[in-house]
């Protein structure tokens, strides 16, 4: 959830979408992503859309925040009249959503049951922060609905998470995947950043370690990336840190691949691993395929059938459209067929299944010999699947695919 919007077309005031953007989505799983756009601390290399303080003016706080996000859902209702499809998954991020009551994420919850229905086999995760849970609150998340959680761990090194900015002492994440696991939640995930300023490759291998000492189901690893008008920003180019080297990031991940796969964690996307199929992030699935998805919140974006759009950042804005019936988007865009099969590439190139070859032009059908005899992707049947080099180097795939 980037901290700033692209411009895009004039978004109606009611919401309504074109008819053949809403026929589209009756035959694509169908994944409702709500933001809660707080946090405790603002973290030095966020560039997500949060807010720390608790009351923001204009109907933007966190005491009214459910019944806000609460009204996006019925109008999402009425704006997918004719869409007669249950959800499939259910994604609260942030921001912190945990910093709410456990109540006000199963109101928000209820509402998308109540105005779509959820598919028996929903997926519906919460991301949390460690030190914003405990088994009591974990307890009431799953007893509201909530049968995945996911966890900002980051890393093990204290002095990793003083530079990050993260708030939980090391061994906190352990803990909360642990009480998550005895609450009843049936998947459980870490996220972990590598390539701090500062950490080494023995950092990263205790980090991982660490993880997988707790039984995750899923493990998500991301390269730090250095966001402008961040304070991790700032800091390098004062001098105070340096800037992630390329070579580092590499031996970092492929560590990170040797380590999970040896505890039956599976790539299934370039950065998340997971130890069964049931437990890949079925929600993330939905956004690498372009399927349908609607952003409850402020700043949060929407897809369906093609039309794609984005709702006001700050949250006392988007409280004060909400509270007139009028319909958040700052501004939206109608994808046409080329702008849809290029970001395809972009992102299904990224997963395991592969890309499939039909998606390419005639100049990126030329370019997959090259790939292969590059080492850099396999070809089976009708599809192009990243090598473990591949995955290292998969901007450098896209690029070659999209001459």
């Amino acid at each position: 959830m980037p901290s700033t919007l692209p411009e895009g077309e004039v978004a109606p005031r009611d919401g309504v979408l074109p008819e053949a953007a809403v026929r589209e989505a009756v035959d694509r799983p169908l994944g409702f992503y709500l933001h809660v756009p707080f946090c405790a601390v603002r973290c030095g290399y966020c560039d997500f859309n949060t807010y720390t303080a608790k009351e923001l003016g204009g109907g933007g706080s966190q005491a009214s925040y459910a019944d806000t996000a609460v009204n996006e859902v019925r109008l999402a209702r009425r704006v997918l009249g004719d869409l007669d499809r249950p959800v499939d998954t259910v994604f609260f991020g942030g921001g912190t959503p945990t910093l709410l009551p456990a109540a006000d994420l199963g109101k928000m919850l209820a509402a998308v049951r109540d105005e779509f229905g959820l598919a028996p086999d929903a997926e519906v995760t919460t991301e949390a922060n460690p030190e914003s849970v405990d088994p009591a609150y974990l307890d009431e998340l799953r007893a509201v609905g909530f049968n995945r959680i996911s966890f900002g761990m980051q890393s093990s090194s204290p002095h990793v998470l003083k530079i990050l900015d993260r708030q939980h002492t090391p061994g906190r994440a352990l803990q909360a995947a642990k009480e998550a696991t005895s609450a009843g939640f049936e998947h459980v995930n870490l996220d972990l950043i590598y390539g701090t300023p500062g950490e080494t490759l023995d950092d990263w291998r205790a980090s991982l370690e660490s993880a997988l000492s707790a039984q995750p189901d899923h493990v998500s690893a991301y390269a730090l990336i250095v966001e402008d008008g961040t304070q991790l920003a700032r800091r390098i180019r004062r001098g105070e840190l340096p800037m992630p080297d390329d070579d580092d990031l590499a031996d970092k991940y492929v560590l990170a691949d040797e380590l999970l796969t040896a505890e039956g964690l599976d790539w299934y996307e370039v950065s998340n691993w997971a130890r069964t199929e049931a437990a890949r992030c079925r929600h993330n699935e939905l956004y690498w395929r372009g399927d349908t998805w609607w952003g409850i919140g402020p700043g949060a974006h929407s897809h369906v059938g093609g039309v794609r759009w984005w709702n006001v950042k700050h949250p006392s804005a988007y409280a004060e459209r909400i509270s007139t019936g009028d319909s958040p988007a700052h501004a939206r865009e109608t994808l046409d067929d080329e702008t849809r099969r290029v970001e395809r590439v972009l992102l299904e190139v990224r997963l395991r299944a592969g890309l499939p070859l039909d998606v390419l032009d005639a100049d990126g059908r030329k370019a997959v010999d090259q790939v292969v005899e590059d080492g850099l992707a396999t070809v089976v049947g009708e599809r192009l699947t990243l090598t473990d080099r591949g995955r290292l180097l998969a901007d450098a795939v896209v690029r070659d695919l999209l001459p």
